[in-house]
């Protein structure tokens, strides 16, 4: 029996050795430790054996087992090793050779507006400031003029935070320091530069705001950037000559014609709506034109409200100044040809491809803001 097992070892070893891939050596797997495998054969007469014959057997058959296992593994990974090898032999890359493929992924319009007129507002002494998108309602609406029944503050326009309404039904809320919404604009930003900075100021305050709306030309999440000047002196005609500077570089269009309007803003007094003039070619509205054709609301703007000065610990009889503010999404819809808002955040690759810019495409004043 001995000498039967140890001619079968050099059988069945040799054959592992000889396969010459892994579908033979699966073959011999099979053939020896397979259910009809001969060691599986063998291992099922140790239960007729009497105890000192299973005594003497069993380890030799065990053995047997464990050799043939052994090599069956040894030779798995030899092949496999092989296989490896000579797939990476046949799929080697010349590194050499000159990558001229695209530049993957593109500016987002509303990025590419944002430097735009950081570039167009950093000519003209502005600094760009932040602030926190999660504010309080002082910052937001108190500070601003806005009294407590102004529709701004309803539900229905405002992202309200729980912790900050289960702190004014406990009465523990501080109103300088009880974070409880989400910014409805980027005003606040001027009141926290009012509060940190000594005039003279000159900031704009690009950012993300919020309120609850979504339509073609509203999303529950856009964005803004506002306009803040404190110095000594200012007056409405300061403010008309910034904003005909700005919409010309914007626009790139020195023909461009805006109509101040009155109207009403808490913080501002006296509030002016600012229209600019567009002509039609081929039935699309294109911003410019010594004649206008017709007129688009596109910011709105004014002086600084005595209240809101005196709120950031000013003087208004000494401090004047302007503030402005429209929307960077719709600025890029004006000027890029978008016809609807909601594709701004959709994610859409083929949307992002056709709008997006180059990483290439940086605004300067020298060679035009616009791609």
């Amino acid at each position: 029996m001995t000498q039967d097992l140890n001619q079968m070892r050099e059988h069945m070893l040799a054959a592992i050795a000889a396969a010459s891939g892994l579908d033979a050596l699966e073959a011999c797997r099979v053939e020896a430790l397979g259910k009809q495998g001969t060691i599986t054969a063998l291992l099922k007469t140790l239960g007729k054996m009497t105890p000192d014959e299973r005594l003497v057997q069993g380890p030799l058959i065990q053995g047997l087992r464990e050799a043939v296992a052994n090599g069956i593994a040894d030779r798995k990974a030899t092949l496999e090793r092989a296989a490896l090898d000579a797939r990476l032999a046949s799929e080697t890359l010349d590194m050499t050779l000159p990558a001229d493929a695209p530049m993957p992924g593109t500016i987002h319009p509303v990025s590419q507006v944002m430097d735009e007129l950081a570039e167009i507002f950093a000519d003209l002494g502005f600094a760009v400031a932040t602030g926190p998108e999660i504010e309080t309602d002082w910052h937001n609406f108190s500070a601003l003029n806005i009294p407590e029944t102004h529709p701004a503050r309803a539900m229905h326009d405002t992202f309200y935070l729980q912790q900050g309404i289960d702190a004014k039904a406990a009465g523990t809320a501080d109103e300088k320091t009880t974070f409880s919404l989400l910014r409805t604009h980027t005003s606040p930003v001027q009141i926290r530069t009012m509060l940190s900075q000594k005039p003279p100021i000159r900031i704009i305050a690009p950012g993300r705001t919020y309120r609850s709306d979504s339509d073609a030309t509203h999303t529950p999440m856009f964005h803004q950037v506002e306009g803040l000047v404190i110095d000594k002196g200012i007056t409405l005609g300061h403010l008309k000559w910034t904003l005909e500077t700005f919409v010309k570089a914007f626009f790139e269009r020195d023909d461009i014609v805006l109509r101040m309007r009155p109207s009403y803003f808490p913080f501002t007094e006296p509030s002016v709506e600012i229209d600019v003039g567009y002509t039609l070619v081929k039935g699309k509205r294109v911003v410019g034109g010594a004649e206008p054709d017709g007129w688009l609301e596109i910011l709105g703007s004014g002086m600084v409200h005595r209240k809101v000065i005196e709120a950031c610990g000013l003087d208004p009889d000494e401090w004047q100044g302007f503030a402005f503010g429209c929307g960077i999404d719709r600025l890029a819809m004006l000027k890029y040809g978008m016809d609807d808002l909601r594709p701004f955040f959709d994610g859409d690759i083929r949307w992002l491809k056709h709008y997006g810019f180059s990483s290439l495409d940086v605004p300067t004043l020298s060679a035009g803001v616009g791609a």
